[in-house]
């Protein structure tokens, strides 16, 4: 960052973003494809905050991280393994995911949400 603030806004005109999608062998439906604002990274490279978009489509997830996340827009649909009900993410919704998750992202409508994810 070109200053050394404590406070960093959520400005994304102020930040590049990366386009890409899902690795291929885990898209199972769709030709989904992502776009992140990456806002702030910690020195040691564990901890990332921003915003990130997906346009519709279902892949195959599995979280090694934790990640805090609050939907923005659009409808997705987290089919937890092994859960009986599936999660649907609207906007407004704030949740976690803790390590060790695994199942599917289905993005009804492109789905934009604000994330903070920690590495172990």
């Amino acid at each position: 960052m070109a200053d050394d603030s404590r406070f960093i806004p959520f400005d994304l005109t102020a930040v590049k973003p990366e386009d890409g999608a899902p690795a291929e062998d885990r898209v199972v439906k769709g030709a989904p494809r992502t776009r992140v604002w990456l806002v702030e990274e910690t020195d040691d490279g564990k901890l990332f905050a921003g915003v990130w978009e997906a346009t519709p489509g279902t892949w195959r997830v599995a979280y090694d991280e934790w990640e805090f996340c609050t939907i923005l827009d659009g409808i997705s649909i987290l089919h937890e393994d092994g859960a009986e009900t599936p999660r649907v993410l609207r906007a407004g919704d704030s949740f976690v995911i803790r390590p060790g998750f695994t199942g599917l992202w289905e993005v009804v409508e492109t789905t934009r949400k604000n994330y903070v994810v920690r590495l172990p």
